[in-house]
């Protein structure tokens, strides 16, 4: 029986696009036959998976010690999955095969560079003991391959699947704004690289719509957005709910005119393959990964002047409601290309691999 460590902390955070990356796979494998692998995950609450996937695993109790190298992971591994390339939990022995999963290498092009080059080192260090390497996207591969050499290994593009693919009833939900009038929607942490300024200022210009977005706002993008909001009187135009639950997520994009995420930095984008399970119009930035994962499915802005945006949006609004059936068609089977039990198989076909 082959035995794979799966590195997996990161699952405690399934507000994030890694725990949800990691949580997800992890659900989706666990419905796999697994009886010629031995499979360990690595997990700051290992009783709470057990309780949703008893002994289909095994589990090891991660703590923050772990990244250092005395107290290291110790074992004999066939293989091990470093599930983000920006965790510093290696093994205290070499595996006898490394796979490691790039989701981007957004610290390339932001943030200090004290700060850079400690992630620099620490992904050197990752590319170097890697027999194979995974992307969740080809701009994923792009990007390493622009800033990094990459040693001669594997290399293998597993996108996402889609998070929503599976029922969840969110009728019951309390909206946390207004319904009153026809809404946009967006999701994700307050990075400047969100770029949500954008849409408030669209907002600000637009009649007959408000704006809803949710994610983690205690950052200074977020309180430089609410401090914008207040500035020009949009408190009763745009509603920001903070962190929300799947359902509410859901309900949010079940419900919106639009789904807007006008990102400049993504390594692949959840946010609006979700929407799309729904046949939401999505519209997106056209950079980095997002034109790989709407594929001719969204629509795309090319620059970000709050009256370019608008009009963009309305004129392809009335393009979407004059023909919704083939719109909502096109949206919808681009959601269902992307599939956990997709990545799983994948996965799965490396570890025995």
């Amino acid at each position: 029986m082959r035995s794979v460590f799966l590195e997996s902390h990161n699952m405690k955070n399934r507000a994030g696009g890694l725990g949800t990356f990691n949580y997800e796979l992890i659900k989706a494998i666990a419905k796999k036959p697994l009886t010629d692998l031995e499979i360990c995950l690595n997990l700051k609450d290992p009783q709470q998976a057990q309780d949703e996937f008893k002994d289909i695993f095994k589990y090891k109790k991660y703590t923050s010690l772990q990244r250092h190298a005395f107290f290291r992971i110790r074992g004999k591994f066939d293989v091990w999955h470093s599930m983000n390339q920006n965790t510093k939990v290696e093994p205290f022995s070499a595996p006898k095969k490394y796979i490691l999963t790039v989701h981007d290498v957004i610290f390339m092009e932001q943030g200090n560079e004290a700060d850079r080059q400690k992630n620099v080192k620490l992904f050197k260090d990752k590319l170097e003991r890697a027999d194979v390497i995974t992307y969740i996207s080809d701009f994923a591969r792009q990007q390493v391959h622009t800033h990094f050499r990459v040693p001669q290994v594997e290399e293998v593009i597993i996108y996402n699947g889609n998070p929503v693919a599976s029922a969840l009833n969110y009728e019951g939900y309390t909206p946390q704004a207004p319904m009153d009038k026809p809404f946009f929607y967006s999701l994700g942490d307050f990075l400047e690289r969100k770029n949500f300024m954008a849409l408030v200022k669209m907002i600000e210009i637009t009649d007959g719509y408000n704006l809803v977005i949710s994610g983690n706002n205690d950052k200074s993008y977020g309180q430089e957005i609410k401090d914008y909001i207040n500035q020009k009187n949009l408190q009763d135009r745009v509603f920001l709910t903070g962190k929300v639950s799947e359902e509410g997520k859901r309900f949010y994009m079940a419900n919106c005119a639009a789904f807007l995420f006008p990102s400049v930095n993504e390594g692949f984008g959840l946010p609006p393959i979700e929407a799309m399970y729904f046949g939401k119009p999505v519209f997106l930035s056209n950079l980095s990964s997002l034109p790989e994962i709407g594929g001719d499915a969204a629509f795309y802005w090319e620059n970000f002047d709050p009256g370019y945006m608008r009009d963009f949006v309305l004129q392809n609004l009335q393009r979407y409601h004059a023909s919704p059936g083939s719109y909502v068609e096109k949206i919808k089977a681009r959601a269902a290309f992307f599939s956990w039990d997709k990545a799983a198989h994948a996965y799965l076909e490396l570890y025995r691999k």
